[in-house]
């Protein structure tokens, strides 16, 4: 989405950074576009006996068909075709419904390209690292590194150990290229997690018969695609606007319907606290609306989540976005350093920390990042800003300790840091607050923010920290402007022996920085003859 252009620097910085080293180039900051899926989750209430043993009964007979499909899909491979799903959709139909198979064959298609999207990442991390070996050990031991390239390893014995990993690597990247060329993927309904704990019942905390429970669960089917045109927008999983719930039962089920057409209609009643309004008005024009039934083992609860699309919107420009300043982001392991910045790039008041800790279970991590991003958007709103603006991170590449070598606590950091659920959590609900989200080039926003903000912000009675003031290059570089504070000092004579001034300024052309036209004939003061 971001558009590259040359890093614009001067002599100044080009020795600050390094001698001989240039600066890489700069994405463009843009904007990015607000998600246009939306999920919301409430808990079902009121079920009775009969109504849980009907959920568990057809999530246990679609989880069946669903697992076979799958098993069926992965032995295609590459060679499946739409005439092959076409004729699974046909298979499962005389099991379940049409609209049951659709929703199942669909479900397999999508695990199975994730399956083959993560498959793809985890040979190309393999690549990166039999790369990164093979020239260490090609340098003689305790060779130094140069600026942007690691050295030789430390001693012979570290050689030897990393000379055996490397045929290790070289052995399994051969296994997964194989699978990789000839589409073979290996999926886990229930997930690889529960299936190993099944082995390490003591360690996970569970007895047999607790975790035989999970593992039934989570393999259960119960969800259904919806249909816009359709009554309340779905006709496998019916939800009224007043919050009556409706299925319509597999075939080999039908006995157990307690409505006409081979529907069965729960005791229970639903509301959706959140986004409920826009729900309602989805369910009532008979908009397509997904539903998902599923249980949670650990708390015996059932839950209902209904998704939809919204049509895409129009992205505002990054002008508009930063016409009221912005507030500037940079993203830590364990809080978000923010700082408002006016629309000339300077820090309005004192950055504000949002802490949080991304340690326990995942519904916790979860929570905490939530809170977090939620006082961030009310201090946005505070301060009149109508921007965030955040480093466009990604370290997918950059977590292995093939690069980063023995540097344990660097790349402890980098890997809490929570960049994708960051991201995606930080899109949607700005979107929901009405506050664009600028994404901008990561490079040299610390380095930069410590040379020339940390100290001119910091006082007597409170030091302006490394992250906040990377912060403030974040804000500068999403308005346009550069990371320096000031401009240079003029030179001490005429002549151009101490190079052009450093401005600050937006991105231009270099040809303003050239000299004056020379004039070929003095202004002259004399005033002209009269006629007469």
């Amino acid at each position: 989405m971001s558009r590259v252009t040359a890093a614009v620097r001067s002599p100044q910085q080009s020795a600050r950074t390094g001698a001989g080293r240039p600066l890489r180039t700069l994405a463009e900051p843009f904007v990015a576009a607000p998600s246009q899926g939306v999920s919301v989750r409430t808990r079902l209430k009121g079920l009775t006996s009969q109504d849980e043993e009907v959920l568990c009964g057809v999530g246990a007979h679609l989880g069946s068909l669903a697992a076979s499909d799958l098993a069926v899909r992965c032995a295609d491979g590459l060679a499946h075709s739409s005439r092959r799903w076409a004729e699974r959709k046909r298979e499962l139909t005389g099991e379940s419904s049409s609209r049951w198979a659709g929703s199942i064959t669909k479900a397999t298609h999508d695990q199975w390209a994730l399956s083959r999207r993560c498959q793809a990442a985890h040979l190309k991390s393999l690549d990166a690292a039999v790369e990164a070996i093979g020239y260490r050990l090609s340098l003689p031991v305790g060779a130094k590194g140069g600026r942007g390239a690691p050295g030789g390893y430390r001693s012979r014995a570290e050689w030897f150990a990393k000379s055996r990993r490397l045929a290790v690597l070289k052995e399994r990247r051969g296994r997964v290229a194989a699978d990789f060329g000839a589409g073979r993927v290996r999926v886990v309904r229930g997930g690889r997690a529960l299936a190993h704990a099944r082995h390490h019942l003591s360690e996970a905390g569970l007895s047999e018969q607790e975790w035989r429970q999970r593992w039934e669960a989570v393999r259960w089917f119960l969800t259904a695609d919806g249909e816009s045109g359709k009554r309340y927008g779905n006709e496998t999983i019916r939800i009224t606007p007043d919050g009556q719930i409706s299925i319509k039962l597999p075939t080999p089920l039908t006995g157990l319907a307690n409505a006409p057409h081979g529907r069965y209609l729960l005791a229970a009643k639903v509301s959706f606290a959140h986004r409920g309004s826009e729900w309602a008005d989805r369910v009532e024009a008979n908009r397509a609306t997904a539903y998902r039934l599923h249980l949670a083992p650990g708390r015996g609860r059932w839950y209902v989540d209904a998704s939809w699309q919204r049509p895409p919107v129009h992205v505002l420009s990054l002008e508009a976005a930063c016409a009221s300043g912005v507030v500037a982001v940079d993203t830590n392991a364990d809080h978000l350093a923010a700082w408002r910045l006016d629309i000339h790039g300077n820090p309005v008041g004192r950055p504000v920390r949002f802490p949080y800790d991304l340690t326990g279970t995942a519904a916790h991590r979860d929570a905490q990042l939530r809170h977090a991003l939620t006082r961030l958007l009310h201090y946005t709103h505070r301060t009149g800003a109508k921007a965030i603006a955040v480093e466009d991170l990604d370290f997918t590449d950059s977590k292995t300790r093939e690069k980063h070598g023995g540097n344990r606590r660097f790349r402890r950091v980098i890997s809490g840091i929570p960049t994708s659920r960051l991201k995606a959590r930080l899109v949607s609900m700005a979107a929901e607050c009405g506050i664009a989200l600028v994404a901008v080039d990561p490079a040299y926003t610390s380095r930069w923010g410590a040379q020339h903000w940390q100290q001119p912000t910091s006082t007597s009675t409170r030091k302006t920290s490394r992250h906040e003031a990377a912060s403030i290059v974040i804000g500068r570089r999403a308005l346009g402007l550069g990371a320096w504070r000031r401009t240079a000092p003029p030179p001490h004579h005429r002549s151009d022996g101490a190079g052009h001034r450093t401005v600050q300024a937006r991105h231009h052309g270099p040809e303003c920085e050239g000299t004056r036209p020379i004039r070929t004939a003095a202004r002259m003061r004399s005033v002209r003859p009269s006629d007469e």
